[in-house]
């Protein structure tokens, strides 16, 4: 798998500089939150968010250097990836996000919640300083499915009914929009027209999709280490994804198991047993992979560039990642 490192060179700087002002942005008017939010930025994460922005912003700027104007939309949308990501590890009670201890962890759910209405609420001013009218519509949408894909997400625990477009939709709104709508919205401040920033909209999503499928797929093929949560973790919490979603449509018992919410001694075993035994982690790997062809047709209509060069083999990277 080639690593992010070298995958992102024609935008390194530029996500040197990112760091550097997502401590500036988040200020220190409030302690603790800055001290919580300065936390999650120095916790590392690949950035694959504001890397995307940037990679688009320059493959349609071309021989232009990219504005003010995308370098902040590259820092608005780490931070409303973070504000979700801190919301989540409330949620989802976790300890760890990246290898180190999360912001509820080290102070407390309060001061948790705070810090990602905190990052939101930033993230908003500057996103309206922006002076974009279509920017901030998209990026607005963001935050609104965001509470769409976590509220669908909770509504639907164990419930064996939900079916694949359910499934799909509520991984637009928990992964892909950002993506998508970033993507856009960087065309957009490019002033490309309407039908590329159609397609720069599909390729995020598509390749958005691609990629919360991987890491469902993960979820149940990855070692507890490199998880650092057990496997099949989402299952056990009620979180129903492809690959037990298509496991179920060959062993229909797995719904009396999800059902009964694993009550019973050996239930959790016995169900990861038959979705490593059925054709659910393939079926899945092949969604993902068709969801990744998909978003290179559409960089179809990008001129040849370094950057488009990238945004081409990260579809191949966030598919090797169940390799």
């Amino acid at each position: 798998m080639i690593p992010t490192t070298s995958l992102f060179a024609p935008v390194d700087d530029d996500l040197r500089l990112l760091t550097d002002n997502l401590k500036n942005l988040v200020g220190a008017r409030h302690p603790i939150l800055a001290a919580a939010a300065e936390h999650l930025f120095e916790a590392g994460g690949k950035r694959v968010r504001p890397a995307i922005v940037l990679l688009v912003s320059r493959a349609t700027m071309l021989d232009r250097d990219i504005t003010p104007r995308h370098r902040r939309l590259a820092e608005i949308t780490e931070m409303i990836h973070t504000a979700s990501l801190v919301h989540d590890d409330v949620v989802d009670e976790a300890e760890l996000r990246r290898g180190v201890p999360t912001v509820n962890s080290l102070f407390d759910n309060r001061v948790a919640v705070l810090a990602g209405d905190f990052l939101f609420a930033q993230s908003s001013w500057y996103l309206a300083n922006l002076d974009n009218l279509e920017v901030v519509k998209l990026l607005s949408e963001v935050i609104r499915d965001f509470a769409e894909g976590e509220i669908q997400q909770g509504i639907n625990r164990f419930d064996t009914s939900i079916s694949l477009a359910a499934y799909l939709e509520k991984s637009y709104y928990k992964t892909a929009s950002l993506i998508a709508n970033s993507a856009k919205a960087a065309g957009v401040l490019s002033e490309q027209s309407a039908e590329v920033n159609h397609h720069l909209y599909n390729y995020g999503r598509d390749l958005g999709l691609a990629f919360q499928i991987v890491d469902d797929i993960l979820d149940f093929t990855s070692p507890t280490e490199v998880l650092g949560k057990p496997s099949g973790s989402d299952l056990i919490s009620g979180n129903i994804t492809a690959p037990a979603l298509f496991a179920m449509e060959e062993t229909p018992y797995i719904e009396v198991l999800i059902e009964r919410e694993f009550s019973q001694e050996g239930d959790i075993e016995k169900a990861l047993d038959f979705i490593h035994s059925s054709q659910g982690i393939l079926r899945s790997k092949e969604l993902a992979d068709q969801y990744g062809q998909s978003a290179l047709k559409h960089l179809e209509c990008l001129a040849s560039s370094p950057s488009k060069d990238v945004l081409i083999e990260l579809v191949d990277y966030v598919l090797s990642r169940i390799y």
